[in-house]
């Protein structure tokens, strides 16, 4: 027998009995202190605690410190202010980056890749945001919940995607497609008591399928051009046709302005000519020797030079007018005419 190990004898060992009292009284203690911890209860600003009395619904507790039966209530917490969120086609593993895609998993690519209404595939990945509305409908109306409301989303979407054409669902429909997911979704989570308001249905990536991914740009771009063309087109014509039509309604209007002011004219001159008849009809003479005047008072002003030289006039000297003096020629004329004894 080795020394160093030595022998106990266990039947001279003496254990302490534990009174009965001792031991009831740590249990009790044990009890009231696992009851105390069970009964009061904290809850968080963002969500509300959910009673169950023996599995039955009971009560709802507000954000602050509650207190309920131990052993007997069970508290369940749901967040009502939080924003919550599924992913369909891609996951999210770290926050803010997309680290799983479709393409990158079979599961993935079943909830993503859609036949749509002109039987051609897009693959489709979205995010719908949601909160909670009515927690007892959350908890117990519906079992498992998550699970179901994925394939109510994956069914709406589908059905959506479905009655349009892949141009639309690629390009100019995605608004479109959001806004009636958004509705029919909060239609069935409604109609299923769900207590699910939903915000909003992005949709994160619309494109056609790899394999004909490089064909579908190629169509894209022609469909870009020829776009682009009409648009040329349509501004050219916006820009030259209105022109014309206004240079044609303006000759238009001229015409008219003219027409109008000939047509003026005429009648004033025929009113003047009747009124210079009935004159002429009153005092001929007197008449004849006032349109005379006018007459002469209308081509006179139009003669370059003029040369009055009274009747019987002999010896008038020309001037030859270095300075384009017309004035120098008609003033020595005039002189002359006076030393000559005058005249009309």
């Amino acid at each position: 027998m080795d020394d160093r190990f030595p022998v106990v004898d266990m039947s001279k060992l003496k254990i302490p009995k534990v009174p009965a009292r001792t031991v009831v009284a740590g249990l009790l203690a044990l009890v009231a202190l696992v009851a105390m911890a069970g009964t009061v209860y904290q809850i968080e600003p963002e969500e509300v605690g959910v009673i169950q009395r023996f599995g039955k619904f009971v009560r709802e507790a507000n954000p602050g410190l509650h207190f309920k039966l131990p052993f007997v209530e069970i508290m369940t917490r749901v967040p009502v202010q939080r924003q919550l969120k599924q992913e369909f086609g891609f996951r999210t593993v770290e926050a803010g980056v997309r680290t799983e895609f479709a393409t990158q998993g079979r599961r993935f690519a079943d909830e993503a890749v859609m036949l749509t209404g002109d039987l051609n595939v897009a693959v489709v990945e979205w995010i719908v945001q949601y909160r909670v509305s009515n927690p007892e409908e959350y908890l117990f109306r519906v079992r498992n919940l998550e699970e179901t409301f994925r394939a109510m989303n994956e069914a709406v979407m589908r059905e959506t995607v479905g009655d349009r054409t892949v141009t639309e669902v690629v390009t100019v429909g995605r608004q479109e497609i959001e806004t009636a997911v958004e509705a029919r979704l909060q239609e069935l989570t409604d109609q299923y008591q769900m207590g699910i308001t939903i915000d909003q249905v992005v949709l994160q990536d619309v494109n056609p399928p790899d394999p004909v991914r490089p064909s579908w740009d190629d169509v894209s771009q022609a469909q870009q051009q020829a776009q682009r063309q009409i648009n040329e087109a349509e501004a050219e014509y916006n820009a030259v046709i209105p022109r014309a039509r206004g240079e044609a309604e303006q000759t238009v209007l001229q015409a008219e302005g003219y027409a109008l002011d000939r047509v003026n004219r005429a009648e004033g001159e025929a009113a003047r000519f009747a009124a210079v008849e009935g004159a002429y009809r009153l005092a001929p003479e007197v008449t004849r020797q006032r349109m005379y005047l006018e007459t002469m008072q209308q081509i006179l002003p139009q003669v370059g030079r003029k040369v009055f030289v009274a009747e019987g006039t002999t010896g008038v000297l020309p001037l030859l007018s270095l300075d384009g003096g017309a004035r120098a020629a008609t003033a020595a004329l005039t002189d002359t005419t006076q030393r000559t004894g005058g005249g009309q």
